[in-house]
């Protein structure tokens, strides 16, 4: 099954796409397209994907973005738990809503202090030839998945970020069926935003009637 799982299914401009990483887009996918439509079984097809792409992060040696797919799907479980029994400090049952200007300062300073520090464990103690961007991408994605489970619209914010910069970062590794997979996230990132936007207007005019 291992041998299956790390053989080349095709090759893409020169460089082989396993099939590994095959099955991980194609569950990723499904998996954004869960989440823009508030669709629980996203977290699932999230545990899926992500332990799949520990083997191809490691074997790309983007060490950050490969212990990041262990946290994801360790978190999806307490994701899928927050979108079925997750309450507000109110008692009300989760739905979509905007981070206060505290809570976004908050959010705003997890990111500007898990980049760096993600960056310089991974320069110290990996061979990584990237470590600021593979930190980037691994500091803001916590961020944007604890977001992403309390149901906060700014989660698609910090993942259009964390997509753009996860582009050049695969680029340089070759990785082009991810490339082309983060390139269609930012795409289904901007329509989550706008959609959740518009279920969050709809809410709010339920709510004053």
């Amino acid at each position: 099954m291992a041998e299956f799982f790390s053989a080349p299914a095709f090759v893409l401009w020169g460089a082989p796409t396993s099939w590994s990483e095959v099955i991980a887009a194609g569950l990723a996918l499904a998996m954004v397209g869960c989440n823009l439509r508030e669709i629980h079984w996203g977290w699932p097809l999230a545990i899926l994907s992500s332990l799949l792409y520990v083997g191809v992060f490691t074997q790309a040696r983007i060490y950050g973005d490969a212990s990041l797919q262990v946290f994801f799907a360790v978190i999806a479980g307490w994701g899928w738990y927050q979108w079925l029994r997750g309450r507000r400090a109110d008692g009300r049952s989760l739905e979509v809503t905007r981070l206060s200007r505290r809570g976004a300062g908050y959010a705003l300073l997890a990111c500007a202090v898990a980049w760096p520090a993600v960056a310089l464990f991974l320069r110290r103690f990996t061979d990584t030839d990237v470590p600021w961007w593979d930190g980037f991408a691994t500091g803001v994605s916590l961020v944007g998945q604890f977001l992403l489970g309390r149901k906060y619209i700014e989660n698609w914010l910090a993942w259009i970020a964390v997509n753009l910069v996860s582009i050049g970062l695969f680029i340089h590794k070759a990785l082009w069926l991810t490339v082309g997979l983060y390139a269609v996230f930012v795409l289904l990132s901007v329509a989550g935003y706008l959609a959740w936007r518009q279920r969050l207007h709809r809410q709010q005019r339920l709510v004053s009637l």
